[in-house]
Formats: C-alpha cells, sequence, structure tokens
C-alpha cells in the first residue's frame, strides 16, 4: 500500500513513520510515499503518484484535515483516508463513523495495526468480486432510497439528516457545481465559520463513503470552492419517468396499458417524505407533469364511455392535487352526465371549503359559472 502522512506538526510526523516501520503485521507491504508538514505538498504527490492510504492530521494552520480530505478525493477519489486527532470527543461527534477512519493520538501500534489490515483488506478486494450496480436505480418519487441491480428496494443508512439532505440537494443539481457558501448557507446559516466548513466537509466525507460502499458510479468533484456530483450510469426514478411522460404516444385503446404502467411508476411527489423547503418548486413542476398525464387517461376514459374508469381515475386526481381544481371539475361533469346531482353538488362544496381554507378564495369562474348553469339546467327540467 502506498501511503502518506500529513501533519503540521514535525514530531508528529516522525512518530508516525516510526509506527509504520514498525509494521510487520499487515500481509501487504507499505510504502511510504511522503510525510509532509505542508498539505499543498500533499496535494502535488496525489497529482502525480496512485495512492492508496493518508493519514490526516485534522487540526493543522495551513488547511485543515477536513479540507485536505476533500481535495485529494477529487484526485484520488478511492483513497482511503484515516483522520488523526488528540480530541477524541471532536473525533466521534463530527464524524461518527467506525474506527477505520480516525485514530487518537497518541497513536498506539496496536491500533495502527487494525486500521492497516482492515484498509489493506478493502483494497486488495477486487472489483469483479463486487456485485454489479450497473443497472442501480436511484430514487427520489416519495423518498430518497435505490433499487439495487435485482430490483430489491434498499434506504441509506445515513449517520445524520443533514448529510441526506445534502445528498438530495447535490443529486437534484447533479452535474452542477453549487459553491460551497450556497451548501453552508442552506444547511448550516446558524453555525460560525469553522463549524459550518467542519460540518459540511463532514457530510461530504460521509456521502462519498456511502457511495462507494453501494458502488453507485457517482463521484463527488471538488473544484473553485464548490461540489459537483458527476453523474454515471445510475438511473434516476423521477428523471426516467419523465422521459417517459414527454415521449409517451397519445391515449388510445392502442397505447391505454403504455400510459397506464407509466402512471404507476409515479410512487410519489418529488421527495414527498423529505420536508425540504428547496425541492418545493421541484416538487410542483413533476406533480403538474403527472396532472397533465393523468388527465389525458381521465379523457379517454370518458370519451370512450368507461364512466367508472373515468370516476376512480378523477378521484386519484382530486387525492393527488387536493387543493386544484382538476379532479372536482372532472367528477362534477362525470356526476351530471349520470344525473348524481347530489354527487355534482358535493364536489363543488368540497373545491369551495377547500379553496377558502387554504387560499382565502372561491372557485375559478369557470368552474362556478358551470356550476351554476347546470343548476338552472336541472332546475328547468325539474319545472
Amino acid at each position: 500500500m502506498k501511503v502518506i502522512i500529513v501533519d503540521d506538526e514535525r514530531l508528529a510526523l516522525r512518530r508516525m513513520e516510526k509506527l509504520l516501520e514498525e509494521q510487520s503485521d499487515v500481509n501487504v507491504p507499505i510504502s511510504l510515499i511522503g510525510s509532509y508538514q505542508d498539505p499543498y505538498a500533499a496535494l502535488e504527490t496525489a497529482q502525480r503518484e496512485k495512492l492508496d492510504m493518508a493519514f490526516l492530521d485534522i487540526q493543522m494552520t495551513e488547511m485543515d484535515g477536513l479540507e485536505l480530505a476533500e481535495r485529494l478525493l477529487s484526485i484520488q477519489p478511492q483513497l482511503h483516508i484515516v483522520f488523526v486527532t488528540a480530541y477524541q470527543e471532536y473525533a466521534v461527534k463530527a464524524f461518527e463513523m467506525n474506527a477505520l477512519d480516525y485514530l487518537l493520538k497518541p497513536v498506539h501500534h496496536r491500533r495502527l495495526a487494525v486500521t492497516l489490515q482492515r484498509v489493506a483488506e478493502s483494497a486488495l478486494k477486487s472489483p469483479a468480486h463486487l456485485p454489479s450496480t450497473a443497472k442501480a436505480t436511484l430514487c427520489c418519487l416519495q423518498s430518497l432510497h435505490y433499487l439495487d441491480h435485482q430490483g430489491n428496494v434498499r434506504y441509506f443508512p445515513w449517520k445524520t439528516l443533514k448529510a441526506q439532505e445534502l445528498f438530495a440537494y447535490l443529486v437534484h443539481y447533479r452535474d452542477k457545481t453549487v459553491s460551497k457558501q450556497i451548501l453552508i448557507d442552506l444547511l448550516w446559516p446558524d453555525y460560525d465559520t469553522d463549524r459550518s466548513r467542519t460540518q459540511l466537509h463532514t457530510a461530504i466525507y460521509q456521502i462519498r463513503k456511502m457511495i462507494k460502499s453501494i458502488g453507485f458510479n457517482l463521484e463527488i468533484k471538488y473544484k473553485d470552492e464548490g461540489y459537483r456530483l458527476v453523474w454515471g450510469d445510475v438511473k434516476l426514478d423521477v428523471e426516467e419517468w419523465e422521459n417517459h411522460v414527454r415521449h409517451a404516444p397519445e391515449v388510445t385503446a392502442e397505447t391505454l396499458e403504455q400510459h397506464l404502467t407509466i402512471m404507476a411508476l409515479y410512487t410519489g411527489d418529488f421527495l414527498e417524505e423529505h420536508p425540504y423547503l428547496w425541492a418545493e418548486y421541484e416538487q410542483e413542476r413533476i406533480r403538474l407533469l403527472w396532472l397533465n398525464h393523468v388527465k389525458q387517461i381521465a379523457e379517454y376514459y370518458v370519451a370512450t364511455e368507461q364512466y367508472t374508469e373515468a370516476i376512480l381515475t378523477y378521484q386519484k386526481i382530486r387525492e393527488k392535487v387536493p387543493g386544484m381544481e382538476d379532479g372536482y371539475f372532472g367528477l362534477m361533469k362525470l356526476y351530471a352526465m349520470q344525473n348524481h346531482q347530489g354527487e355534482v353538488s358535493k364536489q363543488y362544496q368540497l373545491i369551495s371549503t377547500k379553496l377558502k381554507e387554504e387560499f382565502d378564495v372561491a372557485p375559478s369562474k369557470e368552474i362556478t359559472d358551470w356550476y351554476q348553469q347546470w343548476k338552472k339546467d336541472c332546475q328547468r327540467r325539474q319545472g
């Protein structure tokens, strides 16, 4: 294993060098590529030399270990990072990771041997023996989860909610660089500068670990004081669904099953189970696409006199978008065609109450005029 050490204290560097020289319990030989007090020198080495492992002191004056880790990983994503710190509370609280990810000063021989052995075993695993995830799907409809290459639903074991939200945000803005300051303002607006940067670096590190452990073909790049989630061959459910909708043919007897399949793929709104304010615009955009698509199916049912299916479809619309008139108005027209006068009035009252309670407005002129004209026609027939 090719290893580097970075610590701005000369004595700490010498001690780690000596400990590595004394390691004889690891099956894989260790090659110390360099020891650096200057983190920028370590970055230069990473640019020209393939590395397996880096021991980084967390608290350094020139550049802290968290930021250095980000920069190193942007150059070599598969690099194993081991943080070294004199503060146990800081390490446990900041990373919430297992013993593989940080060492406490003073580092002891046995403790280092355990870390080296674990990293060696991980590094030696052949990619051919890892499960294939070429057809894995990342899911954002309803909740953030994924389908493995066999189609099984899997949930991410996030250690913090902030790491989960940060990952969701980067997925939404995939292949675009988002500045560190935007992320800090979004997720840690009340923290001081040092603490917010620490939290951001920690969350990014957790996400990188998560991506690596799952085997997703995704990569977080650090450049120009920002992060970019580089997308690989992983499918994204909301993107797949939207492409199906936009390229679907007109609803006919021959294409109805195709449209019903597309409708079934919509398992919930974009990140519906996560209360992210920044996601609300995308939720609304995707929801309106769903509404327009399902209305086409409902209108086809009406045109072909499949009234039971039409009613069920408009009820689905009403349940999904209860603050919009489409579902109620569709049901009103259907019930009027079937002479269910009580149901027509019920739907009008339901939408009137809903709009009053949520937006303090009355139903639109179109639906109100239609309803008033329908009442007059009913009275005329009864008279």
